[in-house]
């Protein structure tokens, strides 16, 4: 803007130079007054600020999510109290295990044996455990996963198994329901002379000779 009105006064000051007439001397300086006062304000008004880019923290780069091998074959045995889980694996530093401890699953991941991470995980065990009293021990050649149970008793299984004999409860509305499923279950896991009752019972049932399906097996 400046530079505008320096242009413009050189240009009028140069045709005051060359103009005769005195109307048009006089027009020129008034114009040259007027353009010398605006050039003088706008020089000393203050330059509006243009607000620094705000900064929102420095970018990090995103890091490649860590592949792990899963160590699905261990060893274990129990107590009245702990569930001992035994992993053979060489080369393991302790400042190098996350471990991952919840009431009802565990997660122990194993980083950089000789450039490869494992884990060894159970999503749902079979019964619930103390966290905090659980822990990681690691042997030259094997680590052991020690699971504090949260009551005493035996574990029939590491892992969470439904009890297939127990009748499903969001059947209650349909009785027949619940124990058709049991029979079917009792006719996969029983012997060949359980399997011909229960299919007995099943077919009188089907076709109304008798109410109770159960009653040609009892």
């Amino acid at each position: 803007m400046a530079e505008d009105f320096a242009l413009d006064l050189e240009e009028l000051r140069h045709l005051q130079s060359i103009a005769k007439r005195p109307r048009i001397i006089s027009l020129l300086s008034s114009e040259i007054n007027n353009l010398e006062k605006l050039s003088k304000g706008k020089s000393s008004a203050p330059q509006p600020q243009i607000p620094a880019p705000i900064s929102t923290g420095t970018k990090v780069p995103s890091v490649p999510a860590l592949k792990y091998s899963t160590l699905s074959s261990f060893s274990w045995d129990q107590d009245n109290e702990k569930v001992k889980i035994y992993v053979s694996l060489e080369g393991v530093e302790e400042n190098k295990i996350e471990t991952e401890f919840k009431p009802m699953s565990f997660d122990v991941k194993f980083h950089d044996i000789q450039g490869k991470n494992y884990r060894c995980a159970i999503p749902k065990l079979h019964n619930e455990i103390v966290p905090e009293k659980c822990k990681v021990l690691v042997k030259p050649t094997r680590v052991i996963i020690t699971l504090v149970k949260a009551s005493k008793g035996n574990w029939l299984d590491l892992h969470f198994k439904e009890d297939k004999m127990k009748p499903n409860l969001d059947k209650e509305k349909d009785p027949m329901a619940g124990i058709m499923d049991l029979m079917k279950n009792m006719y996969e896991e029983g012997d060949e002379e359980m399997k011909k009752t229960i299919a007995k019972a099943w077919t009188d049932a089907r076709s109304g000779k008798t109410a109770d399906p159960l009653k040609g097996y009892n």
